[in-house]
């Protein structure tokens, strides 16, 4: 099995030496570049095509939230895992909306970080327990002031289905799993994203997690 293909974005030479270092020791783990703001960032993964970027959010010339959002347009195949040195939840949203599939304070171990994106290779979420509890709590809070939802517009079979996808199921299982045709199921899948204004499983996946609609991958 090839090793997963990680970008390094930070604006600190430090910080991507030292990860690098660390990556040299996980044999599935393999780092093919560095980039030092993210318009540089934007630009290595458009030529090396990586699996994973990890993306500091206070990146100089664009920050990390404009240079994901630019990412999930133009590479949107490559996981973007959002490290920062606070947890804030309204750039956790941030980066969310913008395409992130993960979110890690700096001062996580390092084995936190390779699990991280072990897991958004699997194309499921990966936030830290303090981000996790922010969203959370931010969807619980949602809940109790009584914010109507786009979920309330969505069937029961849609919302099987969207927890399906968010869980990483293909068409193919999710067919197999509710006992429908997979045009069905692609058929549910555009109405979702339709309905929902999303446009990728990432959204989608990120909005099942915000209404509830499946767990938190911690």
């Amino acid at each position: 099995m090839n090793p997963i293909k990680v970008l390094i974005a930070d604006d600190h030479e430090i910080v991507r030496d030292g990860l690098r270092s660390l990556f040299e020791k996980q044999p599935d783990i393999s780092v093919i570049a560095e980039a030092s703001d993210g318009w540089q960032a934007i630009e290595y993964a458009k030529k090396l095509s990586p699996d994973v970027v990890l993306m500091d959010v206070n990146l100089p010339r664009l920050n990390g939230i404009e240079a994901t959002t630019e990412l999930s347009k133009s590479s949107p195949n490559t996981k973007i895992i959002a490290l920062s040195m606070r947890c804030d939840k309204q750039v956790i949203g941030d980066m969310l909306r913008a395409g992130a599939s993960g979110y890690l304070q700096k001062d996580v171990a390092f084995r936190e970080l390779a699990r991280a994106i072990r897991t958004v290779m699997q194309g499921r979420i990966y936030l830290s327990p303090v981000a996790a509890e922010m969203v959370v709590d931010g969807f619980v809070r949602h809940a109790s002031e009584g914010e109507a939802t786009n979920g309330n517009l969505l069937t029961a079979k849609e919302k099987q289905v969207l927890q399906l996808v968010a869980e990483g199921k293909s068409n193919k299982q999710i067919a197999s799993i509710m006992d429908i045709g997979m045009k069905t199921v692609d058929t549910h899948r555009q109405h979702l994203m339709a309905r929902l204004n999303l446009h990728s499983v990432a959204e989608l996946t990120k909005y099942a997690i915000r209404e509830g609609i499946t767990s938190v991958e911690e």
